[in-house]
């Protein structure tokens, strides 16, 4: 017991037993747990770093990427440089319009177009377009998506497996003339449809431009929030300034309606051209179409998360193109016009230009080549109207007659095969039974001997074949052959070469486009019998054509001593100034030689002098006397070609195309011009060619050296 209580009071005294202590293997988690936190702290500062990077360095690159997937710049189109006269006056100028424009968003369907059309067409008025084709029609109908799945029931097994656009080819065909049988409301819809429906994703077109009333723009303001893609905007239209006769040269410029034409789409695609721009398509508005063309507008559309066009906001105004000033004076130009019209009038209504074409000049300044006038009349047979027709002068080619005389000594000069102011027997030239002869001797009994000069004074013919007869070998001698044409060829290029170094049967250069360079037979299209003779009458100017713009480049080549210029009707490119209207010179057109005559001096001279002497001559066969009385000095030379033809009835019918060209003053000439009256009545006895020629030179006199 003793014992048992001794155990018992030492273990109170002692206390409880203290556990011992258990073994246990140290563990790993703390470290992975502290190396998972440490590359979690590494990649949320790096993080943060690459953050700082895109917001700070490449925040702004960034900026606009996310702007540009939600903000898209558009073009629009910017009013043409306008045309001036060489006194400073406006020839085509633009006219502001206001109008009501549409830009096509990027998932805008036949539907949407539709919905937007019919809001629109009963706000606005809108002329039905006159040019709505069936295809218009079908497409409009077909727009209503519920039209659209009739028509498609319609089709056959076969065209629903064909593609897309073959198979709304053929669900169009489907579509009966009674469902397009449409009301008068119904047609101002689908103009405005059709013209909607012509814009290209993200492009603007106008749908009014003309006659767009305060109210409508108002209305249109009003409501934008309900006419996607429907704005206000400003157009322009271009105006010929009332009263100028140069409309025909100026030209015209497309529609937006038509844009490019398809013959230079890709050209001007190329350029970074839109397909609806206007462009000029005729004439100086198409030879200066790069110089003309404003820089374009710029607005920013903001398009929403459905790619939808949220806003609009024209950035950039765009700036008016760059102004043509011509060489010509308008009111030099008016005196033309007035003159020919005048003067042909007075032929038609006595009856001797009733199977006239019409009447054309050209002046040109002999120094520079710039164009001094440009003036056509256009006559209808059986008519007493008179349209305007410049374009005339060089797109229509003529019979000369005598007025190339000048180029046929040159070609025997420059070949050696006559010499000076060598002198020739005028006689008739009898090939066989053929005889070609002057006017003033076709019987043989006024036969003489002529210089060089003299037979310009007199416009000898026989002369000028003698020459051409020495091109082929030949002297002449009565009745005998010439070569057949096959072996004419060398001789006819070189009377060729000759007129085409004064400007006959070459491209001028003018600087507009379209130029006609005439008619020359090629010798291998020749019958070498019946045409055996045609080289004699290439001597005279009886046989190839040329235009009235190439024989005034002749006049002033003659004029200016040798010297074939280029002719061109602009002076010069002007900018703007801060109104608009005309600034200062950008670039001048200056002279530019083409080519020199291939002869001397002294031989130019010769020209020269028969020039002056058929306006100052005493010979009683000077053909330009009429000239003299001109209140300038004038030398000239004048032709006159047959050119018969055969009526309805078969009647044949004598007319003669009476010809001039002139320059003056004579010894330092300021203009050379050119006069062609085609197909007036033989037997015109007044010399309207030579009265022409006075009054237009004394019109300059007035106006230039008074």
């Amino acid at each position: 017991m003793k014992n048992l209580r001794d155990k018992v009071v030492y273990s109170i005294r002692k206390g409880p037993e203290e556990p011992k202590a258990k073994s246990y293997r140290k563990s790993h988690v703390p470290f992975r747990l502290n190396f998972l936190f440490f590359i979690i702290f590494a990649l949320f500062v790096a993080l943060i770093v690459q953050l700082g990077y895109l917001q700070i360095v490449n925040g702004e690159n960034i900026e606009k990427q996310l702007k540009a997937s939600s903000v898209v710049e558009v073009k629009g189109s910017s009013p043409r440089g306008m045309i001036y006269d060489a006194s400073g006056k406006a020839l085509v100028e633009n006219q502001a319009n206001a109008a009501i424009t549409f830009t096509r968003g990027n998932k805008m369907t036949a539907q949407d177009l539709l919905d937007t059309a019919q809001k629109l067409s009963e706000l606005i008025e809108v002329p039905v377009d006159k040019n709505l084709s069936e295809r218009d029609l079908k497409d409009f109908w077909l727009a209503n998506e519920d039209n659209l799945e009739a028509a498609t029931d319609r089709l056959s097994d076969d065209e629903k497996e064909l593609s897309t656009s073959e198979q709304y080819t053929a669900t169009v065909a489907k579509v009966t003339e009674e469902e397009i049988d449409f009301s008068d409301a119904e047609l101002e819809t689908a103009t405005i449809f059709k013209r909607m429906n012509s814009a290209q994703s993200l492009s603007t077109v106008f749908i009014k431009t003309a006659d767009v009333s305060d109210e409508e723009l108002a209305i249109v303001a009003e409501n934008m929030v309900d006419l996607p893609g429907i704005s206000t905007g400003t157009d322009w239209t271009r105006k010929i300034v009332e009263g100028s006769s140069l409309a025909s040269l100026i030209g015209t410029v497309t529609s937006e309606e038509q844009g490019i034409p398809e013959e230079s789409l890709d050209e001007f695609l190329a350029k970074g051209y839109a397909r609806n721009d206007r462009v000029g398509r005729s004439y100086l508005e198409q030879q200066y179409e790069e110089v003309l063309q404003g820089t374009k507008s710029i607005s920013e559309i903001t398009l929403d998360n459905n790619n939808n066009i949220e806003s609009q906001k024209e950035t950039y105004a765009g700036a008016k193109g760059d102004n043509l000033v011509l060489t010509l004076d308008a009111a030099f130009q008016k005196e033309v016009d007035q003159i020919l019209q005048d003067n042909f009038q007075d032929l038609i209504d006595s009856g001797a230009a009733e199977y006239s074409p019409g009447v054309y000049a050209v002046a040109l300044n002999p120094k520079t080549g710039g164009v001094l006038a440009m003036s056509g009349y256009q006559h209808e047979t059986q008519s007493n109207d008179l349209q305007e027709n410049a374009i005339g002068t060089f797109i229509n080619a003529f019979v000369p007659g005598s007025v190339v005389k000048g180029g046929t000594l040159a070609a025997g000069w420059e070949n050696g095969v006559l010499s000076g102011n060598e002198v020739l027997y005028d006689q008739p030239i009898r090939i066989g039974s053929d005889v070609k002869a002057s006017i003033f001797n076709p019987s043989g009994t006024n036969n003489r001997n002529l210089s060089a000069v003299q037979a310009l004074e007199v416009s000898s013919n026989s002369y000028m074949m003698q020459v051409a007869l020495r091109l082929m070998g030949i002297e002449y001698q009565s009745g005998i052959s010439i070569p057949t044409v096959d072996r004419q060829g060398d001789a006819y290029n070189k009377l060729r070469t000759a007129f085409a170094s004064f400007g006959m049967g070459t491209e001028t250069g003018i600087d507009l486009p379209g130029e006609a360079t005439g008619i020359s037979t090629s010798v291998e299209n020749m019958d070498t019998v019946s045409d055996g003779g045609k080289i004699l009458d290439l001597a005279f100017g009886q046989f190839d054509t040329y235009t009235t713009l190439q024989l005034a480049q002749y006049a002033a080549t003659v004029a200016n001593g040798g010297q074939r210029l280029q002719p061109h009707i602009v002076s010069g490119v002007y900018g703007n100034n801060e109104t608009g209207d005309l600034g200062t010179l950008k670039s001048a057109i200056e002279p530019t030689v083409l080519n020199e005559v291939g002869i001397s001096d002294a031989q130019m001279d010769l020209i020269q002098q028969g020039f002056y002497e058929a306006v100052h001559g005493t010979d009683a066969w000077a053909t330009a006397t009429g000239l003299a009385s001109a209140k300038m000095d004038v030398s000239a030379k004048t032709g006159t070609a047959e050119t018969p033809i055969v009526d309805s009835n078969g009647k044949t019918i004598s007319l003669v195309n009476l010809n001039i060209v002139a320059y003056g003053p004579s010894d330092d000439a300021d203009i050379a011009i050119a006069i062609v009256m085609p197909q007036l009545k033989s037997g015109t006895t007044s010399h309207p060619n030579v009265k022409i020629a006075k009054e237009i030179m004394d019109a300059y006199y007035d106006l230039y050296m008074k």
